[in-house]
């Protein structure tokens, strides 16, 4: 009933237009009345249905740091029974108790949204957004109204937002409507751990996924296509043949399959000794960590892998579809190998040179000016600075 009720709202334009218009203006009125508590935190990742990602990364540094040793913190979850979070309390997304929470808070940490859709930030609320991706294919304003992408009524009020590079910032800066001057150039604060997980790290990592050591692992992590849809909404086989991929790859890599809960289902996808499925294994830097190379296509995951130096591959088999639908602000296939016939990038990773897809992955790292190593540090340090504490 509730995934029906906030399907609805969210593209049935009339009904948002109510939701965002009469419960934006209540808690706001609401806000006039609620007391803000200066040392309590709301975090959420993706919406509140994930405990990981920067949020998470910020999260674990701040119950280290001195200056927050007071502070408590509430995560927000669609299904606070199925997380575990030690040191936090838990709250169901959309319930009272979460939006009177919010309105208490004195600093909000997400990578989306927290405002469900909404538009009720007090004044004095600190409003920390990591994002979760960078700036492949577009988003916000940029993004064509014939998208069926949910779209908010509201601005994103944020003090403080994260990015990889200059060019991002600025971006993201006009597309979400937010100064400039917001803007933290720090790199993604999920992206810390990627440059100091140690070797044992990994192969703990590589044991618990029971991954052989006498192989190297491709990490196969597109993204999601919204439009590949058939007329009753089911989502579209994408024109992947696994078990051509098995012939031909099975004797020297084992694949991890990434993808959309969907895109897995309709692929029938079931575990064997070449290819596995991990979408939903919960920690996606562990994945990039144990593999040896990534194919993807219009994922910001790219970027994030380009830090470790390993090759990179693209596999965009429907780039013009996807470039008319979505659009993009560059052609990845300019920075990156690749190609969008099946046959043609399984004969490339047979054959490939590791040392010069290394060099050209450090290539596109440098031509991007990717950020790394100290990005919690950082945003800790732009938090603290903004509350005055020391």
């Amino acid at each position: 009933m509730r995934q029906f009720v906030v399907a609805a709202i969210k593209y049935v334009r009339p009904l948002y237009y109510v939701y965002f218009y009469v419960v934006s203006c209540f808690l706001k009125l609401c806000g006039i009345l609620v007391r803000q508590n200066g040392k309590l935190v709301l975090l959420s990742s993706f919406g509140g249905k994930k405990y990981d990602d920067s949020p998470k990364a910020i999260y674990e540094k701040m119950c280290k740091d001195v200056r927050f040793k007071d502070f408590r913190f509430v995560w927000a979850f669609h299904n606070p029974d199925c997380f575990d979070v030690p040191g936090a309390a838990k709250v169901k997304t959309d319930s009272w108790e979460y939006f009177l929470t919010a309105l208490r808070a004195r600093i909000w940490i997400t990578n989306s949204s927290l405002e469900r859709g909404l538009s009720f930030k007090p004044k004095n609320t600190l409003y920390l957004n990591t994002w979760h991706g960078s700036t492949i294919k577009k988003m916000g304003s940029d993004i064509d109204a014939r998208n069926t992408s949910f779209r908010s009524l509201g601005k994103m009020k944020v003090d403080i937002m994260t990015a990889q590079n200059e060019e991002q910032a600025n971006i993201f800066s006009r597309v979400f409507e937010i100064p400039r001057e917001n803007f933290l150039v720090c790199g993604l604060p999920r992206n810390d751990f990627l440059l100091s997980a140690t070797p044992d790290y990994i192969d703990r990592i590589k044991e618990h996924l029971n991954l052989p050591k006498n192989k190297k692992i491709i990490l196969y992590a597109p993204t999601f296509r919204e439009f590949d849809r058939d007329s009753r909404g089911v989502i579209l086989k994408p024109p992947i043949d696994l078990k051509k991929w098995e012939t031909v790859l099975a004797d020297e890599y084992v694949l991890l399959f990434r993808a959309h809960y969907e895109v897995a289902a309709v692929l029938g996808l079931a575990t064997n000794e070449f290819c596995r499925d991990v979408t939903d294994y919960p920690e996606l830097n562990d994945l990039l960590l144990v593999a040896d190379l990534l194919i993807s296509d219009y994922s910001s995951i790219v970027f994030d892998y380009a830090l470790l130096e390993k090759p990179i591959f693209h596999y965009c088999y429907d780039y013009d579809r996807y470039e008319s639908k979505r659009g993009m602000y560059r052609d990845i296939r300019e920075y990156i190998d690749g190609s969008d016939k099946e046959d043609e990038l399984l004969t490339m990773l047979k054959n490939m040179d590791w040392q010069s897809e290394r060099v050209r992955i450090k290539c596109f790292k440098e031509t991007f000016s990717l950020q790394d190593g100290h990005a919690a540090d950082e945003v800790l340090a732009a938090i603290a600075k903004h509350l005055q504490i020391s």
